[in-house]
């Protein structure tokens, strides 16, 4: 479904061990943007029922399953340019992205 790239799953990692809880990510979307929708990453402390589960190099990502048709295929990776550090989403379903990177389209 979504895959992490060795950089990103270390930072995610990271980030939870500095925030000593989390059982894993959660990774969506929302209407949003000037392109239409934009990504949802947020860390998960508690099991919800309604999400579901998949794992990356040893990371658990939670979504939303009406997010699949949007996500299916996606990289996610942590890249570094110059002093900006910041997730991004390589996504095989995008028609479209708006010119900051923010949002996109399907």
């Amino acid at each position: 479904m979504i895959t992490l790239t060795d950089s990103a799953a270390n930072r995610v990692q990271e980030q939870l061990l500095h925030r000593g809880k989390g059982l894993g990510i959660r990774i969506g979307v929302r209407t949003s943007g000037c392109s239409g929708l934009s990504y949802i990453l947020e860390f998960i402390d508690k099991i919800d029922s309604t999400l579901a589960i998949y794992e990356s190099k040893g990371v658990h990502i939670y979504m939303d399953p009406r997010h699949s048709i949007y996500l299916q295929g996606t990289v996610m990776d942590w890249v570094s340019r110059g002093l900006n550090h910041e997730f991004e989403f390589r996504n095989p379903n995008s028609k479209n992205e708006c010119g900051c990177g923010e949002s996109f389209s399907i």
